[in-house]
């Protein structure tokens, strides 16, 4: 059983067993799709075929859940990555269905073979991508949850000041506010949202993904 590979913590992972257990699968899918959702179209996917690898992950997990066993032995990470790949390959098969056949006439019988045998666009490798892509959606993740946080203005400030790097004078005369203000806006939202990644961190430790 591909499931049968939880390192330490496997209280969380317990939970997905439940079907029934939605506010565990609603906290699962909100940390995990947008990073296997932008892994895919990394890969050179349409946004149809990346939302088409996410459901399917998904769904290959969701029914791998109901036999699971705890085994502190081996990586979930590992097998998430390996399900995300396989579907992104599955779809590249899609395109090119006459490989899939070909295989089938030179005796090769074995899907997974097959599908292995299609080369990744420009190299691609999911395991490359994987971690660098973690960290961009931590960031996304946490600045998503410090909005709600902060008042539109103080977010608008650093969202000017810090992501799009607008110097701090432009941002003062344009929202009509002293630079003063600018500083602090940056310098409490920065604090929130190190908060939340330290948050995040810490969940995607107990998942252990």
């Amino acid at each position: 059983n591909p499931l049968n590979l939880i390192p330490t913590r496997a209280s969380l992972l317990v939970r997905l067993k439940n079907c029934e257990d939605q506010e565990s699968w609603d906290e699962f899918y909100d940390i995990y799709s947008d990073l296997i959702f932008r892994v895919a179209l990394l890969a050179g996917l349409s946004h149809t075929e990346a939302q088409e690898v996410l459901q399917e992950t998904m769904i290959r997990l969701a029914k791998q859940m109901q036999s699971f066993e705890y085994d502190p032995t081996r990586s979930f990470k590992g097998w998430l990555v390996h399900e995300a790949n396989y579907r992104i390959k599955d779809q590249f098969r899609k395109r090119h269905p006459e490989r899939q056949a070909a295989g089938r006439r030179a005796g090769d019988t074995s899907r997974t073979a097959t599908i292995d045998r299609i080369p990744d666009p420009a190299g691609f490798k999911v395991d490359d991508v994987w971690e660098k892509e973690w960290q961009t959606n931590l960031l996304n993740k946490a600045i998503e949850r410090v909005k709600s946080q902060v008042t539109a203005r103080q977010f608008q400030m650093f969202d000017l000041y810090v992501t799009k790097q607008w110097p701090v004078q432009k941002v003062a005369k344009v929202l009509g506010v002293n630079i003063a203000r600018v500083y602090l806006a940056k310098h409490r939202v920065s604090v929130l949202i190190k908060s939340e990644i330290k948050k995040l961190e810490k969940k995607e430790s107990e998942w252990q993904v």
